[in-house]
């Protein structure tokens, strides 16, 4: 089969399964994005050369303390400045030249709960307002970030001309970025007229986080791959990679836009 034709239909099954299980029940989603995060968690153990039985006991503890623990905002803060602290570093990390060292086990397994398995548990929280779930506010954040690639790809293909950071993922532009920012923001805007219960301006604040942390998160992932010499995370996706491949944007965005939230929830 063509691979832009495999490329596509794999691409459609994909959004299919995930607005129909956010959709359906806050469980279908919970399931959903359990087995997203335990796929991940195994392709970026093969990425940092991590041990995936104890990888796969850490996720599997975060996801019982995901469905038990009291989603209290203490708890949420302190998972959110423990997952934005790993953020930070590799943001600054993207910034060394070469690869970032031989890295041992704890600091596998540290990387491993702070940019993959946290990130998920506060995906798992972030449709949730108190009691109550609300499947569009995730579902907002993936039109968003997929018009964001979509147009980033687009303009980046036939407008492109200046590197966004070369040395890292040499097809990114700035004129790509910006594109892709614009259009993200037109999307946000369209959100907010069919899901009214946020503002405009919350929404745009919202996609604009996604655009420029969800690119960090791209890169970031990038420099993992570039590291350990593969194309792609995995192969589960024909066609686009692994799961943390289809993922890495929202997963690094979000503890930025949880805590995005968290200052708009304290100042209204």
């Amino acid at each position: 089969m063509n691979e832009s034709v495999t490329r596509t239909l794999s691409g459609i099954v994909y959004i299919i399964l995930l607005i129909a299980s956010t959709l359906y029940s806050e469980i279908s989603f919970l399931v959903l994005f359990g087995l997203f995060m335990l796929l991940s968690v195994l392709e970026f153990c093969n990425l940092v050369g991590f041990n995936k039985l104890h990888a796969v006991l850490l996720a599997a503890l975060f996801i019982i303390y995901t469905l038990f623990a009291k989603n209290s905002l203490g708890n949420n803060i302190t998972i959110n400045l423990a997952t934005l602290i790993i953020s930070v570093i590799l943001i600054l990390d993207l910034f060394k030249n070469g690869a970032s060292g031989q890295r041992n086990d704890i600091a596998k397994a540290v990387l491993l709960i702070g940019y993959v398995i946290l990130p998920f548990v506060l995906l798992a929280k972030y449709p949730f307002k108190g009691a109550e779930y609300n499947p569009y506010l995730i579902i907002g954040a993936f039109i968003i970030i997929w018009t964001n690639d979509t147009f980033a790809y687009i303009i980046g293909k036939t407008m492109g001309r200046t590197k966004l950071f070369e040395r890292i993922s040499p097809k990114k532009t700035i004129e790509g970025f910006l594109g892709g920012l614009i259009f993200a923001l037109i999307g946000s805007y369209i959100l907010s007229i069919f899901y009214n219960f946020q503002s405009a301006a919350v929404w745009m604040g919202a996609g604009t986080i996604l655009v420029i942390f969800g690119t960090l998160g791209d890169l970031v992932e990038s420099k993992f791959k570039r590291v350990a010499g593969v194309k792609d995370s995995g192969n589960i996706m024909p066609g686009h990679g692994g799961i943390l491949d289809r993922l890495d944007s929202i997963i690094f965005a979000i503890p930025f836009l949880f805590l995005y939230y968290q200052i708009i929830n304290y100042v209204s």
